[in-house]
């Protein structure tokens, strides 16, 4: 007997038919001889709904508090989805039970808003899995020390189901969403993008940091720390579904590169929207200067991705990087107040109107003028780079915002991801 995790996203759970519709399937596998944990998300909207009550009455931080208590309103959102989803379990004839992570208990840190797991103690859902019970755990959250209901930040219920796989070694840990898995690109910018079969471990993490919407990063992340297996795959597909047909079917998560696999060149193209562009201007080309200007960055809770220093002359140089276009008022704000004056730089300026568009692909390792394909197609259709990243398995530009779908068409073509021998 198998244990499974299943996770359901908000999509899926968004009414109480397709709550219905859940408890069908997940009663199909039970029925199968499965052990089956389900981690749900809140009900479509409901997360974004509770929040914006908080900000109608706050709407900025009003407390040392207040994020705790974020957290105790966005909480109740998971904890609504899984008790509706045992009641419609039991309805089916099942015997569940569903637990809020403090019940599990799932321990994090103190981090309100974005917590991160530390401990998971299985022993109340194995219990009740050893008595023929369907367990449902609320995705999303968890308990810190001192007995806080803490969250995982948006998409957490990703990172909870994965680390529920984890700690209670599942066989696979299955996340249906409203997408049949993971393409070579989106659908709705590249309508020829293909559902990929396999995808690697680290063609996943990368294709989830770059802006791809299917996975959380983080519960990516955890997925390889602890080597779980996933597979994605859409919860829209009818619930009877031969339960043989549905375990093959998505995009299967691999860890392993054999020869059976599917192996191209590039096997994705990812972009992101939601970036901004800092640079500073005539900054004193001096040991600890990056250092002085992120440092400061980073003790803001501003992550920062792409970078770069250009040569120096006359002693001075330009320093630029990227931000989540979210946190970009904020690092303006941070950098003219405090840090370009005290380092005595000339001057900072910002471009909300840009985006990032990423080649990601394993085969690139063992394979030359990738990038310079990547350049070619974009020079072609008069796109001009701004900035480079590349590591072992991915190539990222920045180009302006206004030809990203462009680009991204260009770049799909040119490295033949339409073709039906793509991975």
């Amino acid at each position: 007997m198998a244990l499974i995790v299943h996770k359901y996203g908000g999509t899926s759970m968004g009414s109480t038919e397709r709550i219905r519709n859940v408890a069908k399937r997940v009663a199909k596998w039970h029925r199968a001889g499965h052990q089956m944990v389900v981690v749900p998300s809140a009900m479509s909207g409901e997360t974004n709904r509770l929040l914006g009550l908080a900000k109608e009455l706050a709407p900025s931080k009003a407390s040392p508090s207040y994020e705790r208590e974020l957290d105790m309103l966005a909480s109740t959102g998971e904890q609504a989805s899984s008790a509706l989803l045992a009641i419609a379990l039991q309805a089916e004839g099942l015997q569940s039970v569903s637990y809020a992570g403090w019940q599990v208990p799932i321990r994090t840190n103190n981090a309100y808003t974005k917590a991160r797991i530390e401990s998971i103690d299985d022993a109340r859902v194995r219990a009740d899995l050893d008595a023929g019970k369907v367990v449902i755990v609320t995705g999303f959250q968890g308990m810190d020390d001192a007995g806080n209901i803490t969250t995982l930040g948006r998409g957490g219920s990703d990172t909870s189901a994965v680390a529920v796989a984890a700690a209670m070694k599942a066989q696979e840990c299955l996340i249906y969403t409203d997408v049949d898995g993971v393409y070579t690109t989106d659908p709705r910018v590249v309508p020829e993008a293909r559902r990929l079969k396999t995808v690697s471990f680290e063609e996943m993490l990368e294709m989830a940091s770059l802006g791809s919407k299917v996975l959380q990063i983080r519960s990516v992340e955890f997925a390889g720390k602890y080597r779980v297996p996933l597979r994605v795959l859409s919860s829209f597909t009818p619930w009877d579904i031969d339960i043989r047909e549905e375990a093959a079917s998505g995009t299967l998560i691999t860890f392993e590169e054999d020869e059976h696999m599917e192996q191209a060149i590039v096997s994705g193209i990812a972009f992101n929207r939601d970036e901004a562009k800092i640079a500073l201007r005539g900054v004193p080309d001096k040991p600890g200067i990056a250092y002085q200007i992120l440092g400061a960055v980073a003790q803001a809770n501003v992550e920062v991705d792409m970078i770069i220093q250009n040569i120096s002359k006359d002693g001075r140089t330009d320093f630029s990087f990227t931000v989540n276009r979210g946190d970009y008022a904020k690092t303006m704000d941070l950098l003219r107040a405090s840090v370009i004056k005290g380092l005595g730089v000339e001057d900072v300026e910002g471009d909300t109107k840009i985006c990032k568009v990423s080649i990601v692909g394993i085969g690139m390792r063992s394979h030359v003028g990738i990038a310079s394909k990547m350049f070619r197609a974009l020079s072609e259709e008069g796109i001009n780079i701004q900035m480079i990243s590349t590591s072992e398995i991915k190539t990222s530009v920045v180009i302006d915002e206004k030809y990203i779908e462009l680009a991204v068409r260009a770049l799909h073509k040119a490295f033949d991801l339409d073709q039906p021998t793509a991975a």
